[in-house]
Order: structure tokens, then C-alpha cells, then sequence
């Protein structure tokens, strides 16, 4: 890796593809519909969540040298449990995963189709849409030659087609923003919140170690070294979803004087595909949307496996695979109304669960030693508070009513501030223990994440 730049580009374009899903699309544009003439202020707040946090969470998981059920052990073993185990089957196979396939269904292929037989379509795009992912995903190894060097330079080329026409012709003048966006400061802190929709910071400590492993690939081993190069690739990686983002932002803004304000980004990508393109302008966009989700679902997949077969090694690689997708393909059947319900509350908990330990891991890296107290007190109050809004989620209100009464609570961004005084209050505990200055006995690697790893360079 030292010799060239390519292998940075490759997992860079890889990193891209895999954050770069259907949602990447449809929030940006539906964004720029309601920020209005505040678009640029909202467009900065929507990349720090979007784009930030997501690099973040992979630089974490470079510098700890470890996988996700490892590092959050760090705040206890059961915890790293429970979190691993929640977060993967979100992100994989119980929502995320069979999202990837009836988002791009509903979005390039439904429309095309008459209503009789928009089910039967569903099934068999599915079935199609999952064998094609269980085959790219199969081989970890391979996701940088598969996905860096092909699939990614692919999507990008219809991408830029359909923004450069929009930039260069917009679709009308931007209007005036809605009530959520209708100051700079408004519609900036919307847009923080709103980033949070692409679920990209819960990802990022998933793919961390497909990221890890492409990069061992090429000959580095230390975690200084890994972070060194996972810093180099997720600038690239960061460079075009910023460009994208962007963009998308000021094409949803200059789309409402002539598609009207819409539900949601769809109808903003599928107009405006249709107003630069005609009848052409459907089969572009379709093309996109597949290629986006298909990448997001092959990285979700193998992360899933590897989680898997970590957790019940007597499972080979494969075969975990293979149930992920099965699991995937009926999940996304039954449409997403059904897991919404569910796994909305869940998701609340789980991004100030996150956040607070990739903030937390961050610390550590610079730290001499190896942070205790940190954790347990960040993590922990990010969770208890992180729980009001997943309560009000799941339909009970009171405990959001009665913090609101201070005037300091807000379900979104409330529990920011006392997880940061809880993780100043941990650092401080661990210097004056000395945890802060003494360094942690050495980590080697499990036996099993030494076969997890195994299992990925030689496809077991």
C-alpha cells in the first residue's frame, strides 16, 4: 500500500459504495425541498451526521484494532453483547438489508409495472436482488476488486450525469423554506437530525471491519497503520458523498417550483429524472437506485455473516451468509410497514448508543493508556436519556413531557450535553486512577476473530 495510491482509491470507492444506499439519495434531495433558501445552512448540518459521523465510527473501529462486540465490551462484556447483537441485526438482516431491496423495487421497478402485478413483481425482483447480493458478498476479499473497481465507478458515472444536468439547468428558482427550516440556525440543526436517517454512523461500525480486513490485504498490520490508511481512503470516500450530498441538496431545492412539495425525496429524484430525461429519465434513475442499494446490501451482508460466524463459529462463514439472505428475502415480502414499527424505537436507542462510543473510542486513541471509566459514564448516560425518545417512539410520552418542563430537553439532541459532562467526569476518574497514563496489557486477537478472519482471506 505504500508503493501506490490505487489501493487508497479502491477501498475509498469501495467505502463509498457501501455507505451509499437508496436513503443517500432520497433524504439529501427531499431536504433541499424544505430548506429552501436556506439550503446551504441545512446542507452543512446534514453533512456533519451524514458524512462526519459515519467516518468517525470506521476510524474508531481502525484504531481500536477490534470489531464492534469487542470494543463495546470495553464498556462491559454483557453490554458488548447486547449492542452487537442489536445493532447488527438492525442494520442486517431484521431492516436495513431487506429495505435495500424494497426501496429500490418501489423506486425503479413498481412504477413500470401494472397493479395487479406489482406483487408478484416484488417477489421475483427480490428473489433476483438477494441471489445477486449472496453472490458479490460470498468472498470478502473480493468486495475491493468487486465493488471499488466496478460497481462504484458505475453508479458514480449515472450520478453525475443526472446532477450535472441539474446543475447547469435547474429545475426553477428555490423557494421559501418550510417552518422546520425556516432560519439558518433552524435548518441547520434539522439537517443534523436528519442526517441521522441514513443510519450511515450505526453502518460505519459495521463495515469498520470489512475496511480493516481489505486494508490488511495489502501488507499493514498495526492499528496505527490500518487508521493511517483508513484515514487516507475515508477522505476520498468522504470527498464525493460531500459533492453528491451537495448536490442532491440544491436539486431538491431548485425542484419545488415545478414538482411541488412531496412526502419524501422519491418523487423529487423520479421528477426531476423525468424532467431532464423524458421517458429515459425512469430507467436512469432506476439504474442508480439498484446499484446503490445492491452495494449497501453486499456489505451489509458479509458484516452480517462475519458477526454471525464470530458468534457460533460451528456455523461456517457460508452457511450464515446463505440464512441472512434467506431471512432478508422473506422479511422484504412483507414490506416495511411491519419493521418500521419495530425497529423504529430501537433505532433511537441505538444512534446515542453509538455516537457515544465511537466518541469515547476516539478519546482513547490518544490517550497513553487505556480509558475504563470513560466508557461505563458516557455510554451509560447516552443510553438511559437515549431511551426517552425511543419511549416516545414507541408511543408513551411522559418521561419526554416531564424533562421538557426544565426547558433544557429536546428528544433529539437532549442527551447530547450530559453525555459529554459524563465522558469529561470519566477521563477524569480514569486520570486520577491512573488509567488515563498506564497502558493496557496486550489484546491479541480471539481465536475466534482469528477465524473470522481466516474465513474471509480464504473464503471457508
Amino acid at each position: 500500500m505504500k508503493k501506490t495510491s490505487n489501493e487508497y482509491i479502491a477501498i475509498g470507492l469501495m467505502l463509498f459504495a457501501l455507505f451509499f444506499g437508496a436513503g443517500n439519495l432520497i433524504f439529501p434531495a427531499f431536504m433541499g425541498q424544505n430548506s429552501g433558501w436556506n439550503t446551504w445552512y441545512a446542507t452543512a448540518g446534514f453533512l456533519i451526521t451524514g458524512v462526519g459521523l459515519p467516518f468517525a465510527s470506521v476510524l474508531a473501529i481502525c484504531f481500536s484494532g477490534k470489531n464492534l462486540r469487542e470494543l463495546a465490551g470495553r464498556v462491559s462484556p454483557l453490554y458488548g453483547i447486547l449492542f452487537s447483537c442489536a445493532l447488527y441485526l438492525t442494520i442486517g438482516p431484521f431492516f436495513a438489508i431487506p429495505r435495500t431491496a424494497t426501496v429500490s423495487y418501489e423506486i425503479a421497478i413498481s412504477h413500470f409495472l401494472p397493479a395487479d402485478a406489482r406483487d408478484l413483481g416484488l417477489y421475483g425482483f427480490v428473489f433476483l436482488f438477494f441471489l445477486l447480493s449472496w453472490y458479490l458478498s460470498i468472498s470478502p476479499s473480493k468486495l475491493v476488486p468487486r465493488i471499488g473497481k466496478c460497481i462504484t465507478p458505475m453508479l458514480l458515472s449515472f450520478l453525475f450525469i443526472l446532477i450535472a444536468a441539474s446543475l447547469f439547468l435547474p429545475m426553477g428558482s428555490w423557494q421559501a423554506p418550510s417552518p422546520a427550516y425556516d432560519t439558518p440556525v433552524k435548518a441547520f440543526s434539522s439537517a443534523l437530525l436528519e442526517g441521522y436517517n441514513t443510519m450511515d454512523c450505526l453502518a460505519g461500525l459495521v463495515f469498520g471491519v470489512i475496511v480493516v480486513e481489505s486494508i490488511r490485504l495489502y501488507g499493514l498490520s498495526s492499528n496505527r497503520e490500518i487508521a493511517g490508511a483508513a484515514l487516507k481512503s475515508g477522505l476520498i470516500s468522504t470527498f464525493f458523498m460531500f459533492l453528491i450530498y451537495a448536490a442532491l441538496c440544491t436539486l431538491g431545492a431548485s425542484s419545488v417550483s415545478v414538482l411541488g412539495h412531496v412526502e419524501n425525496g422519491a418523487p423529487v429524484l423520479v421528477g426531476a429524472a423525468s424532467f431532464y430525461f423524458g421517458p429515459m429519465g425512469s430507467l436512469l434513475l432506476g439504474f442508480i437506485v439498484i446499484l446503490a442499494c445492491l452495494t449497501t446490501a453486499v456489505g451489509l451482508m458479509a458484516s452480517w455473516a462475519g458477526y454471525a460466524y464470530t458468534a457460533w463459529p460451528a456455523v461456517s462463514f457460508n452457511r450464515q451468509l446463505a440464512a441472512c439472505a434467506i431471512v432478508s428475502f422473506t422479511l422484504a415480502n412483507l414490506g416495511l410497514s411491519a419493521i418500521l414499527k419495530i425497529a423504529g424505537p430501537l433505532l433511537f436507542l441505538l444512534y446515542p448508543l453509538a455516537i457515544a462510543l465511537v466518541a469515547v473510542t476516539l478519546v482513547d486513541a490518544v490517550a497513553p493508556g487505556r480509558l475504563k471509566a470513560a466508557y461505563l459514564w458516557c455510554v451509560s448516560t447516552a443510553g438511559i436519556l437515549g431511551s426517552v425518545p425511543a419511549i416516545t417512539a414507541a408511543g408513551w410520552d411522559g418521561p419526554s413531557r416531564l424533562l421538557a418542563r426544565t426547558g433544557l430537553w429536546s428528544d433529539s439532541t437532549g442527551w447530547i450535553p450530559p453525555a459529554l459532562l459524563a465522558l469529561l467526569i470519566g477521563i477524569l476518574l480514569d486520570i486520577r486512577s491512573g488509567a488515563w497514563s498506564t497502558p493496557a496489557p496486550g489484546e491479541p486477537p480471539s481465536r475466534v476473530q482469528q477465524d473470522v478472519e481466516h474465513a474471509a482471506a480464504s473464503q471457508l
